[in-house]
């Protein structure tokens, strides 16, 4: 079992694409209406959209290699890129997503640990995500990894707003 980590660059725009809205379809298609499914996935993970994230020194995306085939990514702020001002001492984990044919390889377990280095480099000394409150399966394992819940904020899905936790941790 060999596990990579890279770094996502413009020339990954397509494949970034791909896996964006394979894993968050797979993740969330069951709990929501295909119209806001649909909205959603047209706005978060348009071409233009992705591009002007990698593009952005404040962001970092990672892929995630099991045995030499794509599994998942990653997605880091700081500074102005964090989707709510958490302040200069945080790093966001906005997107920690694995196909549903690598979960439970401890793959998520992977990601956590790099974002976790990255916040390290950059002098931050928490962590905080947000996580939709009806996601009990990444709420556990974030539990799990040491984070707790801080507060929450609303996440629009299509039409349709929902409630995400925001889950922080402190580093030590």
């Amino acid at each position: 079992m060999t596990i990579k980590i890279t770094k996502c660059s413009r020339e990954d725009l397509q494949t970034l694409q791909k896996i964006s809205i394979d894993t968050f379809h797979d993740t969330f298609k069951d709990q929501n209406t295909p119209e806001n499914m649909e909205a959603y996935l047209a706005k978060a993970f348009h071409s233009e959209q992705l591009e002007r994230e990698l593009a952005n020194p404040s962001s970092e995306i990672y892929f995630v290699y099991f045995n030499e085939e794509l599994a998942g990514y990653l997605k880091v702020n700081i500074n102005d890129a964090q989707s709510e001002k958490m302040g200069e001492e945080f790093l966001e984990i906005e997107r920690i997503y694995i196909r549903s044919p690598f979960q439970n390889h401890g793959l998520g377990k992977h990601l956590l640990n790099k974002a976790i280095e990255i916040a390290m480099d950059q002098n931050k000394s928490k962590l905080w995500l947000g996580v939709w409150e009806k996601n009990r399966k990444a709420i556990a394992f974030y539990n799990k990894m040491g984070f707790i819940q801080t507060g929450a904020h609303s996440f629009y899905m299509g039409d349709e707003e929902q409630t995400d936790f925001i889950m922080s941790k402190t580093l030590v």
